[in-house]
């Protein structure tokens, strides 16, 4: 796996529900690229903010640890 980005936007407090979201960006031979994203919601306030993003590329491996297509 690898790290593209990652963007911290405001920090999780205690209290608050986090949520991620992950979409499918890009998927090639071997590979697959996965923006993920969290969005807390304020315990008190109810209010939604994003909190952090990031872009992660995962690489399908075989049981020798060797790179294999990525099945559809």
């Amino acid at each position: 796996m690898a790290i593209e980005a990652m963007t911290f936007h405001r920090p999780v407090t205690i209290g608050d529900l986090v949520t991620c979201y992950a979409e499918i960006v890009r998927v090639g031979r071997t590979s697959m690229t996965v923006k993920i994203e969290a969005i807390a919601r304020r315990r008190l306030s109810g209010e939604e903010v994003r909190v952090t993003e990031g872009t992660f590329v995962y690489v399908a491996i075989d049981d020798q640890g060797r790179p294999r297509p990525v099945e559809s």
